[in-house]
């Protein structure tokens, strides 16, 4: 579809909510959904198939479409992406397809970075990790490669609060608002701050590693290409990286849940 047909197709839609331009833009950016997809779950767990994954992501981009407001001022494919993404999440966590096992391990991971880091005053290194959790450095490895398999772990949807108290925070939602109140604003500024330094504080390569996959949208196989490392080893640096982040925002819960942590 042309650029100057793209537009009428919007601008039709929006006039009078017209089906047919409806299903020609779902159409045009249903690359979104499997592109996203296989963002979101590298490993398909045993009871889905990649077809259970788009068809939820479908729905995402077809709430996009009716939703979607040009005076966000936001690129109509990255608040796409974010609610094809949100979908994807809502149907496997409906579908319960992650063992407790594995988040016991995740929020294990993140304890052991709050300890190390706020006894240290600096990133935590892997011997230290493996170290406090009494592992060899392989069955860290393990532990961040079994923790990264929820598929959960991702700086698109970051998970803070403690036990049964978790609110979801995406990169979507600290998009400016234009109807929004001062107050709102200020909120989500701090959200992108918070973040940001949460992000900064992670060693050099791990960082590179977070702005090679969300800004370069580079795969994990091109990751290890450009590190000298392999796929798996980059999946796993990816993995530490967004728990070093969830760690970090979870002592500033009250922000994002508008309620104080637990002790």
């Amino acid at each position: 579809m042309a650029i100057t047909d793209l537009k009428a197709t919007w601008e039709k839609f929006r006039a009078d909510r017209d089906p047919n331009s409806r299903e020609a833009l779902v159409l045009r950016y249903a690359y979104l959904v499997s592109i996203t997809a296989g963002r979101v779950v590298s490993n398909l767990p045993p009871n889905l198939e990649r077809e259970d994954l788009e068809s939820a992501g479908v729905m995402g981009l077809i709430k996009a479409v009716d939703q979607f407001d040009p005076g966000r001022l936001v690129k109509f494919e990255t608040y796409a992406i974010a609610l094809i993404r949100g979908a994807i999440l809502e149907m496997l966590r409906e579908e319960d397809w992650v063992p407790r096992s594995i988040r016991d391990r995740t929020k294990l991971l993140e304890r052991t970075f709050q300890a190390i880091e706020g006894r240290l005053g600096r990133p935590a290194t892997e011997n230290e990790m493996a170290q406090e959790l009494d592992l060899t450095l392989d069955g860290y490895y393990k532990l961040l490669s079994d923790a990264a398999r929820s598929s959960l772990l991702s700086l698109d949807e970051i998970l803070v609060g403690g036990e049964g108290n978790e609110t979801s925070v995406t990169l979507g939602e600290t998009v400016a608002d234009r109807n929004v109140n001062t107050f709102s604003q200020v909120e989500v500024a701090t959200k992108k701050q918070l973040l940001a330094a949460a992000i900064d504080r992670l060693p050099p390569r791990e960082r590179f590693v977070i702005a090679l996959y969300y800004y370069d949208r580079l795969t994990f196989r091109e990751i290890g290409k450009v590190l000298e490392i392999s796929e798996s080893r980059a999946y796993q640096l990816h993995t530490q990286a967004i728990v070093r982040v969830r760690a970090a925002l979870t002592t500033q819960v009250s922000l994002f849940t508008g309620s104080e942590a637990e002790a």
